[in-house]
Order: structure tokens, then C-alpha cells, then sequence
């Protein structure tokens, strides 16, 4: 397993930038009242913030660092690293993290890289910017984390459409000698890459006419080959499988026990996941937020985003212990421990669609 720490990084502010476009759940009128009802029981996702034509998980998470960077006040010119986390960038090429250096207008010294992942994104990202701080010196850096999921995702499939929002998230993060090491155990299981997949589109297998052809996979599920495609019940028995071994084993290896931790920030999955894992971790409701009811599951960006809108009040005021544990698309999914020392959290922003923002 990969069990490492990378001490000397702390977590300066988080902030995060959601589409001001909301949809309810309540008027998903592609099923019935009752079936609705049930889903927003099951699921946990009343309401959604979804992007409109033309706004992209770059003008997001750009909106999120600029709200950021001010709050923190923090110099362009020392910024020396960017990492864009996210399976929705703006071109096929080049990388949208050159674009947002640009857009930010971070120096040209600046080192700009994306990585390609969903839901496991954030804690991921973590471990890529901590180390790349830790190895090379650099001394503040910008992980910006976020998807738009809904922009593949068909209205006609019940199994997709209420359950993905939108949003983009900044976290901002600084060497600083002495600090708490944050603690990782990542796993990866490729054997289950078709649990959560866009069949075409990609190289594999190339765009065609037959691509856009809508199919019946099941009672109120209809979808192309363009339009994400989830296996629930695969995807629910991996992350039961998966998830518990995988925190218990990060404490046992770091010699942490789990009443250490003020609270347990998962991935939004949905609330039947989430809950069932809570439950086998027996840890009280009050220590794991949710941030599903008004947002649905942002993908990579639903951890910041949970932080942003549940935690910012007590993550600002005085030191936070932190375990987050991200899980699923890739089949991926890792547990990060974290200390926080009283940290800028603006509050969330929603952005409206602009005509800059529309297709050339």
C-alpha cells in the first residue's frame, strides 16, 4: 500500500465557487412523485448547482483561488505551483492548469500541471502538491479541484441526473518547517474502471455517429455512449469493501485512534454509502458533515466543498484533526490525516454564466 507522510505543509484556506443555477430534485419530472420522494430519501440530494452552457470547471475553481488569494492576501509572484485536479478541463489539449496560471496571472515561474481524477481527486491532490512542496522547497502553492458532471450526464437516466453538482474549489498551501505531517494510505483497483465510465470519447474508443444514440439500460435509465454511465451496486459493494479496511488500516499504521479526529469528512458519495460506512465506523453523526442535501456529489471537489460549507465557522476559529477519505471513479480511493492550525475559509460563492464564458 502506499502509506507515507509529508511533513512541513500547511493548509493556509480553503474556498470553494458553485454555478448559481440550482435544480431541485423535487421537480425531476422524469419519474414519478413517489419514486422522487424515495430517491431524495436514499441518495440525500435534494437540490443541485449545475453549470450552464459554456461555464466550465476552470471558471469555477478560478473564481474559488481568486476569492482566495485575496482573502489571504498572498503575492502572485510567490506562488511557485499550481495542480488542477479534475476529469472535466476545458480542452482535450492543452492543460487547463496552463490556462488558469495564465488566467490567475501566477508567474511564469510557476510549474502548472493537471491530473486526471474524480472522486478520490482531492485527497490525491494532496499527496502530489504536499510532495512536490516538501522535495523541491517550494513555498506556497494552489490546488484547484473540481468537475462538472452533469455536463455528461443524461436527463432520461435516474441513476445519474439527480445525483451529480457542480462545483470548483480552491485550497491554498504553504511550506512551513516544523508543521504536522499530513498522513496517506492511497489504494487503486483498475480491474473495476468500468463501474463509473464514459464509454466513448476518448482514444479507446473514438467519437462517432453511434456515439449520440440514446439506449434503454434499464426501467428509467437512458443514456449515449457519451453520457456517464454508473454501476451502482458495483460501485456501492466496492466502496463497503473498500473504505473501512482503508482508514483503519491508515490509523493502525500511523498509531492514531479514530476519537483523535474532530470530524470525518468523506466523499459525498450518497447518503446510503455514506451512512452505511459511518455506521460500520460507529463514529457519532455529529462528526462526519454532509454537504449532499443542497449540493449533490461534486465529485473531486465535494471534500473541499464540505469543508467550505459545513466546517468553516470551527476550521477558522481554532486547530481542527481531520480525517478525509475519498473513494470511488478509477476504482480509486485513499484516507488522509490532517492537522489544521486555524485557516482562512471564505464563504462560498456562486457564479453566474457571463456571454465570455459561452462556446467559440
Amino acid at each position: 500500500m502506499a502509506l507515507f507522510e509529508i511533513p512541513d505543509i500547511r493548509i493556509a484556506g480553503i474556498s470553494a465557487c458553485v454555478p448559481q443555477k440550482r435544480l431541485s430534485n423535487h421537480d425531476y419530472n422524469w419519474i414519478t412523485e413517489k419514486e422522487r420522494n424515495q430517491l431524495i430519501q436514499m441518495i440525500g440530494v435534494e437540490s443541485r448547482h449545475v453549470a450552464e452552457p459554456g461555464q466550465t470547471t476552470s471558471d469555477l475553481c478560478f473564481q474559488a483561488a481568486e476569492q482566495l488569494l485575496e482573502s489571504l492576501a498572498w503575492e502572485r509572484g510567490e506562488i511557485n505551483l499550481l495542480v488542477f485536479v479534475s476529469q472535466s478541463r476545458d480542452y482535450i489539449i492543452p492543460s487547463t492548469s496552463t490556462i488558469l496560471q495564465d488566467r490567475l496571472k501566477l508567474p511564469k515561474t510557476c510549474m502548472a500541471i493537471d491530473i486526471n481524477l474524480g472522486c478520490s481527486g482531492y485527497v490525491y491532490g494532496l499527496s502530489v502538491i504536499g510532495s512536490l512542496m516538501r522535495t523541491t522547497g517550494m513555498q506556497k502553492a494552489l490546488l484547484l479541484v473540481g468537475d462538472l458532471s452533469n455536463v455528461t450526464s443524461c436527463y432520461r437516466d435516474k441513476s445519474t441526473f439527480p445525483l451529480f453538482g457542480d462545483a470548483g474549489t480552491a485550497t491554498a498551501l504553504e511550506l512551513k518547517p516544523g508543521f504536522a505531517p499530513m498522513q496517506f494510505n492511497l489504494q487503486t483497483d483498475g480491474s473495476g474502471y468500468d463501474a463509473i465510465i464514459i464509454p466513448d470519447g476518448g482514444v479507446r474508443n473514438l467519437m462517432s455517429r453511434k456515439s449520440f444514440n440514446i439506449k434503454k439500460y434499464g426501467e428509467g435509465i437512458y443514456r449515449s455512449r457519451l453520457h456517464i454511465a454508473l454501476n451502482g451496486i458495483e460501485v456501492f459493494n466496492f466502496s463497503l469493501r473498500e473504505v473501512v479496511p482503508n482508514i483503519k488500516t491508515t490509523l493502525k499504521h500511523f498509531n492514531r485512534p479514530l476519537d483523535e479526529f474532530d470530524y470525518l469528512v468523506f466523499h459525498q458519495a450518497n447518503r446510503l454509502i455514506n451512512e452505511t460506512i459511518r455506521k460500520m465506523l460507529k463514529v457519532d453523526p455529529a462528526r462526519v458533515p454532509y454537504s449532499l442535501h443542497d449540493y449533490g456529489n461534486t465529485s473531486c471537489s465535494s471534500i473541499p466543498l464540505t469543508l467550505v460549507t459545513q466546517l468553516r465557522g470551527v476550521l477558522a476559529e481554532k486547530p481542527q484533526k481531520l480525517l478525509l477519505s475519498a473513494f470511488g471513479i478509477g476504482l480509486s480511493w485513499g484516507t488522509v490525516l490532517v492537522s489544521t492550525d486555524g485557516i482562512v475559509v471564505p464563504e462560498i460563492t456562486q457564479q453566474e454564466a457571463t456571454p465570455t464564458q459561452s462556446q467559440e
